[in-house]
């Protein structure tokens, strides 16, 4: 069947676009939203086939896994293994909106978003359309609606023109972004700010910075304050998973940079 966009501005569509959203995630099927980044390409996260198909539609490896959008605080409690009080603190001030936080994963959980070393990337985002789908999926695996090395899509025909027929669902909720001033990695960059929380908590722990987006480094510094590293502070070495058997399970040492040349790909 030919994907379909959905123009969620007419409430017809938003109803029929909604429906059929939520019924291709439940089958394993991928569907592309907005967020107030970029669009994003969404699968259920704890479906490993629909997660395979979302890394296949982007032309990316299982080194990349995706990052996890979630609908509120309570779920991040559920995913994540332990959420220390700076990231509290960060999620109070940036929630929903667009910073995405690194964490250890929840080991018992039933997952597989690809080579994700025990932890997860998790994000609330600031729209309507993806919180009131979130709500009704549960976390859903989220990526950049582009191919891999292509301009992350701020429309839903901009994703449509690079995604096609590996998605079947667009759901249309206008331009993204707009409230957000592109000041990422790359030039007009609306990607969400990533940090690694992994290692606060341990001796010598501190908040890193691994892709520059929407929410600068002023404004975590504002909240934070010391425990953030500077940037060109050395990325600490991946901590071992509480389980490395269970564990294969999370997402996100891939939201990192995979080189220091090179920046990281945007995702919603």
């Amino acid at each position: 069947m030919a994907p379909r966009i959905f123009d969620c501005s007419v409430d017809t569509e938003l109803m029929s676009g909604m429906r059929l959203a939520r019924s291709a995630i439940g089958r394993g099927a991928l569907v592309v939203m907005p967020t107030d980044t970029v669009y994003g390409i969404a699968a259920d996260a704890f479906n490993p086939a629909a997660v395979q198909r979302l890394l296949e539609a982007k032309g990316r490896e299982r080194s990349s896994p995706p990052p996890v959008l979630i609908p509120g605080v309570a779920t991040l409690d559920a995913l994540a293994a332990e959420v220390p009080q700076a990231v509290r603190e960060l999620i109070d001030a940036f929630w929903p909106g667009g910073l995405t936080v690194i964490l250890r994963a929840q080991p018992s959980l039933s997952w597989d978003l690809g080579e994700t070393r025990g932890t997860v990337a998790l994000r609330m985002p600031a729209n309507p359309l993806a919180l009131e789908l979130l709500s009704e999926t549960g976390p859903l695996a989220v990526s950049s609606a582009n191919r891999t090395g292509m301009p992350a899509a701020t429309g839903a025909a901009q994703a449509e023109d690079m995604l096609g027929e590996s998605v079947e669902v667009y759901l249309d909720g206008g331009e993204s972004g707009a409230d957000y001033e592109a000041i990422g990695e790359r030039a007009g960059d609306l990607s969400s700010t990533i940090v690694d929380a992994t290692t606060l908590g341990q001796p010598g722990g501190a908040l890193r910075i691994v892709r520059a987006g929407v929410i600068s480094r002023e404004q975590i510094h504002a909240i934070v304050g010391d425990l953030l590293a500077g940037p060109d502070a050395a990325a600490p070495q991946p901590a071992a998973a509480p389980d490395a058997a269970a564990t294969d399970a999370a997402a996100t040492d891939a939201a990192a940079p995979e080189s220091a040349a090179e920046p990281p790909e945007p995702d919603a």
